[in-house]
């Protein structure tokens, strides 16, 4: 059986670690080249030298607009074009009651959570609509589904993201390009582990889904590996939960 994204381009975001790294580290075992983006090159220079050489690292600061501009401009003269672009950077840094945020973690949420994929849709989709192709994936949350308590700004920036897809999803589906989402559950990464750490709280979290155990990162790679290649070529606009269950609504 041949590689699944054999000679694809693709680039991921928020990919020194967790979610992000495991999507990476399975583009590049079926073939594809990866830019893999973070804000630390030397983290970044790592992660690529562990994972092979099909994996490029390029620092990138996605709440700000030039540098973003220069990952999708040295991507595109390295390789040639884009082929799928996977959004996964992603921030938390106001958890806890709405009447509690200031505006400046607001600004931050929007910024780093919903402007970068914003940017960073509008630079690479112009070029795969030209060629009638491409994927991309926006790592959204189950907390954009429902609220998550004490977590405002991060459902309010996950559930936009999911609308974006949508959005992008029914504009450019006509030109060849689909848009789609995967909203995990509890996975274990640094983002979360808020909720793993403190053994009580996971214990809690984990009573309330069908599959009492944590998510691993590459239990969503493999969902964007489905995403980001033929086998999905006729899904566009969804919203893939994985979650263990934790979103039934009768427990």
């Amino acid at each position: 059986m041949g590689q699944l994204l054999k000679d694809k381009v693709a680039i991921v975001t928020g990919a020194s670690r967790g979610i992000g790294r495991a999507i990476a580290e399975i583009f590049a075992r079926e073939g594809a080249r990866v830019v893999i983006c973070g804000r630390k090159q030397e983290t970044l220079d790592q992660v690529a030298a562990e994972l092979g050489p099909a994996v490029r690292a390029h620092s990138c600061h996605v709440g700000r607009a030039e540098e973003i501009r220069a990952l999708v401009d040295s991507t595109i003269k390295q390789s040639g074009a884009i082929d799928i672009l996977v959004n996964n950077a992603g921030t938390n840094v106001a958890q806890g009651p709405c009447v509690y945020i200031d505006e400046a973690q607001f600004d931050k949420m929007v910024e780093v959570n919903l402007k970068s994929a914003f940017r960073l849709m509008n630079a690479v989709a112009p070029g795969m609509c030209e060629r009638g192709s491409g994927s991309i994936i926006n790592i959204a949350s189950i907390s954009g589904l429902r609220p998550q308590h004490h977590g405002m700004l991060y459902s309010m920036t996950k559930a936009a993201l999911i609308m974006m897809t949508q959005s992008y999803a029914l504009e450019l589906g006509p030109k060849g390009v689909r848009v789609n989402a995967i909203a995990p559950g509890l996975i274990q990464t640094k983002l979360s582990e808020y909720y793993w750490k403190d053994q009580a709280r996971c214990t809690a979290q984990l009573e309330r889904q069908p599959i009492r155990r944590l998510g691993q990162p590459n239990e969503i790679a493999e969902a964007a590996l489905l995403l980001a290649g033929e086998g999905a070529s006729y899904m566009t606009g969804q919203t893939l939960v994985i979650d263990g269950g934790h979103s039934l609504s009768s427990l």
